[in-house]
């Protein structure tokens, strides 16, 4: 099984820079999959695609401003830090640039005045290297750790995002429903629902299951071996709570259907389910790698974006409607010219 069967060309100017203005207002493209018919819609009429009883699952995750843009202390150069994963209070695990001049010992400082570098509201110092080039930064603060990183922290768009989101326009790299902080990158799919579509859809007699999956950047990095079973997948944190639990199992037991809201959604409920597609509630970490051949348990339908060339994604979503209809729907896309990735248009597979 090859990565590059799981490659298409997509002009550069197709990569959504910007969010809409209005969220819902997004094309979708409605993949059937018994026979492979396509669909092209606005999200706002998600709704006509579903019926009452069958239940829609959100990842509630919610983003952190987790890049941090400061000076070493030593030396005054400019350095990067991304937070990827906390391990205890103070200590997260970070993605750190340049590399070279971080090494275990050495200290950061963020939003100094000039000359006043003691003024510093937040330091950070280098603990450890991890294996994978990782570190482990212990940070200094006075006051609230989450009103700190908030006044000095940025929303951590992906790479091929090279449109700056203004302060003011944070909220639209976050889902309307986003709740439990911890996520390195939005569950973009989210992104489209906007509070009166999710109220529509509740009228409509549509059930809301919310699980957590705090996304890290493992989301956004390549596969580089050309046999994709030597790929590494990357470890996340997700739980299920008693609610959420009871709402899918009864679900499906009343003969609804189970539509994920991301790949993340869909990661999270395979990982717990059983054999027979009971989710029983918890916490784990998951590396789950979904691609072609594997038996999905209790997914009926996925809303989506359209995803990378060659990506974890691409294979997840090949791997719930078949790699051939996929790339022909993502090639359909590209002609139809919609939005592509994060700021995207979206997809729904049924």
């Amino acid at each position: 099984m090859n990565r590059s069967d799981y490659f298409y060309e997509l002009p550069e100017e197709l990569i959504a820079q910007d969010p809409l203005a209005e969220r819902s207002a997004s094309r979708m493209m409605v993949l059937h999959r018994a026979d492979g018919r396509i669909e092209h819609k606005h999200f706002y009429e998600l709704g006509s695609y579903l019926k009452a009883g069958d239940c829609l699952v959100f990842n509630d995750t919610k983003v952190i401003p987790a890049r941090l843009l400061g000076q070493k202390a030593d030396t005054g150069a400019a350095v990067e830090i991304l937070l990827l994963k906390r391990h205890a209070e103070d200590v997260w695990e970070c993605l750190v640039k340049p590399g070279k001049k971080l090494r275990s010992g050495a200290e950061v400082l963020f939003g100094a005045a000039e000359g006043r570098p003691e003024a510093a509201p937040l330091r950070a110092r280098i603990e450890s290297v991890c294996e994978d080039g990782n570190r482990m930064v212990r940070f200094f603060y006075q006051g609230i750790w989450e009103e700190v990183l908030d006044a000095l922290g940025e929303m951590p768009l992906p790479p091929y995002i090279t449109h700056k989101l203004p302060r003011e326009n944070r909220d639209r790299y976050q889902t309307v429903y986003a709740k439990h902080e911890g996520s390195a990158a939005a569950p973009t799919a989210g992104l489209h629902f906007t509070k009166e579509l999710q109220a529509q859809l509740e009228q409509q007699g549509i059930r809301s299951a919310y699980v957590t999956l705090h996304v890290g950047l493992g989301t956004f990095r390549p596969v580089k071996e050309e046999n994709i079973l030597d790929h590494h997948m990357h470890t996340e944190s997700c739980r299920i709570d008693a609610k959420a639990a009871e709402t899918i199992n009864r679900t499906r037991a009343e003969g609804g259907r189970i539509i994920c809201v991301g790949t993340t959604s869909v990661r999270t409920l395979e990982s717990f389910a059983a054999e027979d597609g009971r989710i029983a509630p918890g916490e784990k970490e998951t590396d789950i790698f979904i691609y072609p051949g594997y038996r999905f348990r209790i997914v009926d339908g996925l809303v989506t974006n359209f995803h990378l060339p060659e990506s974890t994604l691409i294979m997840l979503v090949s791997a719930f409607a078949g790699r051939e209809q996929v790339l022909a729907a993502y090639q359909e896309a590209v002609r139809e010219r919609y939005r592509f990735f994060s700021f995207g248009d979206a997809m729904l597979l049924i």
